[in-house]
Formats: structure tokens, C-alpha cells, sequence
């Protein structure tokens, strides 16, 4: 006789949050549509569907339609941000955060290295927020651009964007917003927030994977990645996919009307996890209060978090460590880093992230495998 599967509790939504319901059959409906952008009448439906998700999202958004131009998610549409920004600027100088998500760090450098982008960091302090006190000057002449995300995907940190957007704006630099942690978790108003740009991503809020969208200002001028029919307003050219576009719309409509009670719920969960892990001896929380409801993230000095996370995984727990691997070789969180976190603590650091599946029954698996997981790791030791 066969046992029962072994019951998984998913604790990674900042990774990927499950496809919501509402996405999923929206999906589904429209999987054998056309080409948009054909003449005939097979077209035209699809381009309903794909023009009619488009201003559902821009209605849930706070932006015009034509303001949104879907991408492949939300790399692509930090890439095509910073890059098509700076290349209509005049300036050289790029305002960015040492905190940010590598599809904005490593843009960032490269054009740095390859087009003479100077990167000036703007410091954060020792709870993971942008220190406006020493925030750098910026100028029209010589800043291309400010870029800051909204939510930080390690800590869950919000970032002050109303005060970078109101100095941008002062300064008459274009301002990018990283979202993808942000959307569906907690409101937006594109033309309230100063941005110029803005990234999402569906995956995050229960939408599908492989779609995201780039929400651009009219009046803002960017260079496209890419030629070809263009398409999204000529910046993102290629056949689009419709289907992906409703499950994203779809989803971001589910997100965002039950925000506020999930949120709720969220957020008493993610504080009884924090208690429990205070109980751990020399357990440090590095999520401020100031953040995303279903965001921990936790150092347990003496356990590498690679041991911690694999010994989570036989307990049946999925969680991450938030830092970025090369080669077999753990490598401290550069957020963390920023913060001023020692290095020995940043490499002990795993996150924990609650999302609109979490369950009390998923919190109490972690809590009850906390204790001995850690104990474990430590007699291990660090690499």
C-alpha cells in the first residue's frame, strides 16, 4: 500500500505566489485566440480581450491604458525602464539604492560599464530604508535617472517613494518604480505616485507566469529594447499573449479586492512566526515594521542558511534565503550588506513570505520545526 503524498507548506510567495482561481480560468477561455494584431474578425476578438485587460489593469492601477505595455514580467520591465530612460537623457547619473533587485542593480552597472553611466548610491540605513536625510542631490543636467523599488523583496521593507518621487519631480528627473513586491499587496496609483515608470510582475499577485507589464507615463520618452511591429506603443514589439494578459488582469483584480482582508489575516500569521523566532536563541528579525505583511526575515547566527533551508525542505517547508549563489557558493545578501548586517549574520539569514494561500496550519509547521531545524544547522557550522 502506498503512503499519502507528504504534505508541502509553502512559505516563498515573494518567489511566486500559486495562480489564483479567477487567473487560471481566465486563461483557460482565452487560450486558442488569434493574433491581435491580424485584420480579420478572429483577430479582433483577441484584441478585445487583450485591449479590455488592458484597462482593467490600468483602472486597478491608477493609470490610463495606454500607459500599460505588457512585458515578459518584471525583469524585462525594470530592464526596458532604466535602459530606455537613460538613453533619452542628457545626463549620466543614475540615483539608485545598494537594495535593490538585480534586474535593476545589474542594468544599472551595465550601463555603467558599457554606455558611461555613473551609478551614485543613495545609502540606507540600518532598517533597510533609503536615508532621504543623505539622500544625493540630483539635477536635470546631470541625472539621467532616480530608480527606487517600493517593496523590498528580501526585508519587505517600504521605501519612502512619495519623497523620492517629490524630489525628482522638483529636480525634473524621470523616476522609476520597482513594484513587482508592491502590486496587489498594497494600493497603487500610478499617476499619484510621481513615477515616471513603474514594474509589475503577475506571477507576484497570483497572475500568471511570464507576463508583467511596464506602466509608462504618456508623455515619457523612452528607447525600445527591440524593433519589430510595434507593438505596446512601439517599446514592445512582438506578438502578444492574450491569454497571459487576461489571467494577469484577472489575478490583479482577485489581489486587490480582498487586499484589505487578506492583509489582515496575513499579517497576524506573519506575527505569531516572529515571536516564535525571537524565542530562538540569538535569532535576529531583519523585516522593520515598516513592511509588507507577510514578510520575515530572520538571522540565526552559527547555522549557514543553505543548511537551514535544505533541512527546511525535508521537514517539508518551502522557504529561500533571499541571497544569490554562484558556483555552489553562498554568497551574503547584498540588502543585507547595505543595512550594515556582518557578513557571518547576512549568510545565516533565511526569508519566510505569507501569501493569500497561507494557512494557520502552514505557520505552525515552521514554528513547530523552527527549534530542532536550527539546532541542527548549527551543530553543522559555517562553511
Amino acid at each position: 500500500m502506498k503512503s499519502a503524498a507528504k504534505t508541502r507548506h509553502f512559505v516563498d510567495h515573494a518567489a511566486t505566489t500559486p495562480l489564483r482561481p479567477e487567473a487560471r480560468t481566465a486563461m483557460v477561455e482565452n487560450l486558442g485566440l488569434a493574433n491581435p494584431s491580424g485584420q480579420y474578425a478572429t483577430a479582433r476578438i483577441a484584441k478585445k480581450v487583450l485591449e479590455e485587460s488592458r484597462e482593467e489593469i490600468a483602472e486597478l492601477l491608477g493609470a490610463d491604458p495606454i500607459e500599460v505595455v505588457f512585458t515578459s514580467g518584471g525583469t524585462e520591465a525594470d530592464n526596458l525602464a532604466i535602459s530606455g530612460l537613460y538613453f533619452k537623457a542628457s545626463g549620466s547619473d543614475i540615483v539608485v539604492p545598494p537594495i535593490e533587485h538585480d534586474a535593476v542593480l545589474k542594468t544599472c552597472h551595465h550601463l555603467e560599464k558599457e554606455h558611461w553611466a555613473k551609478i551614485v548610491e543613495a545609502p540606507v540605513g540600518a532598517d533597510g530604508r533609503v536615508d532621504m536625510v543623505q539622500f544625493p542631490e540630483m539635477s536635470r543636467q546631470n541625472t539621467a535617472l532616480v530608480t527606487c523599488m517600493w517593496a523590498n523583496n528580501e526585508t519587505g521593507t517600504i521605501q519612502p517613494v512619495e519623497e523620492i518621487a517629490k524630489r525628482a519631480k522638483d529636480a525634473r528627473v524621470p523616476f522609476h518604480i520597482d513594484a513587482v513586491q508592491a502590486a496587489g499587496h498594497l494600493p497603487i496609483d500610478f499617476h499619484a505616485s510621481g513615477a515616471t515608470t513603474m514594474a509589475i510582475s503577475a506571477h507576484k499577485f497570483g497572475g500568471p507566469r511570464g507576463i508583467g507589464a511596464l506602466l509608462v507615463r504618456r508623455e515619457a520618452k523612452l528607447t525600445p529594447h527591440n524593433n519589430g511591429g510595434g507593438q505596446e506603443r512601439g517599446l514592445r514589439s512582438g506578438t502578444q499573449d492574450v491569454a497571459s494578459a487576461a489571467g494577469m488582469a484577472a489575478g490583479l483584480r482577485a489581489a486587490v479586492d480582498t487586499m484589505a482582508a487578506d492583509n489582515e489575516r496575513i499579517r497576524g500569521l506573519t506575527q505569531q512566526l516572529i515571536r516564535a523566532i525571537m524565542h530562538i536563541d540569538g535569532a535576529i528579525i531583519h523585516t522593520s515594521e515598516l513592511a509588507l505583511p507577510g514578510h520575515v526575515y530572520a538571522s540565526f547566527p552559527g547555522a549557514e542558511a543553505d543548511s537551514l533551508i535544505m533541512l527546511f525542505d525535508a521537514a517539508g517547508i518551502d522557504c529561500s534565503t533571499g541571497s544569490a549563489c554562484s558556483a555552489g557558493v553562498n554568497r551574503p545578501s547584498h540588502v543585507l550588506m547595505a543595512m550594515g548586517v556582518s557578513e557571518p549574520e547576512a549568510r545565516s539569514s533565511i526569508r519566510f513570505t505569507l501569501g493569500y494561500t497561507s494557512t494557520q496550519a502552514d505557520v505552525d509547521a515552521v514554528i513547530s520545526a523552527l527549534p530542532e531545524t536550527v539546532e541542527r544547522a548549527r551543530r553543522a557550522g559555517m562553511a
